[in-house]
């Protein structure tokens, strides 16, 4: 080798911490939030865990807390809101602008039969790229991975091992 400096792949714009939140209903469902990027169409649609960036100070579980009530209006109980068992790190193209994100997701609970998502707390990106929502079926889910696109992109393959407690260190997921 010729000593020539190696230069990480991809670049990004922006590095980030965040939370995802398997928030699931009195039936076991888990809400995903159907999305598009409305400035790059060419990228299509997905499904999308609730959650996103940690702010300064904050621990996963006050992250966890705000982006549940920002995204959807319901509230969690702090002690709602499980260990983050999932590790992984991604990045994306969203607005024109990648992002290497180191993600924890947890688990929620919120009270009923797949309460309507409310969107008053949401910031004027998220009206734009949440463009529906469903409560899934975790068969359904699993089942769907062949047809449709997820974020993370494996919750499909992982949900069932994550929900019964396996620890899960998930490699590098570039996404798009």
């Amino acid at each position: 080798m010729s000593g020539t400096p190696v230069t990480p792949w991809p670049g990004y714009d922006v590095e980030r911490s965040s939370v995802r939140v398997v928030l699931l209903d009195d039936d076991g469902r888990l809400l995903l939030f159907r999305t598009l990027d409305p400035t790059m169409p060419e990228i299509g649609e997905w499904w999308e865990l609730p959650g996103g960036g940690v702010e300064a100070g904050e621990s996963f579980v006050d992250t966890a807390v705000r982006e549940i009530a920002e995204e959807t209006g319901f509230e969690l109980a702090r002690t709602e809101v499980g260990v983050p068992t999932w590790r992984r790190d991604s990045t994306y193209v969203r607005r024109h602008r990648r992002t290497w994100q180191h993600e924890v997701v947890v688990t929620a609970h919120v009270v009923g039969s797949a309460p309507e998502p409310a969107r008053e707390g949401r910031t004027e990106t998220e009206l734009q790229e949440y463009v529906g929502h469903r409560w899934w079926d975790v068969a359904d889910l699993a089942a769907a991975g062949a047809t449709q696109r997820f974020f993370p992109s494996r919750l499909p393959d992982l949900i069932e091992d994550f929900l019964a407690g396996v620890g899960i260190d998930e490699p590098f997921d570039l996404w798009n």
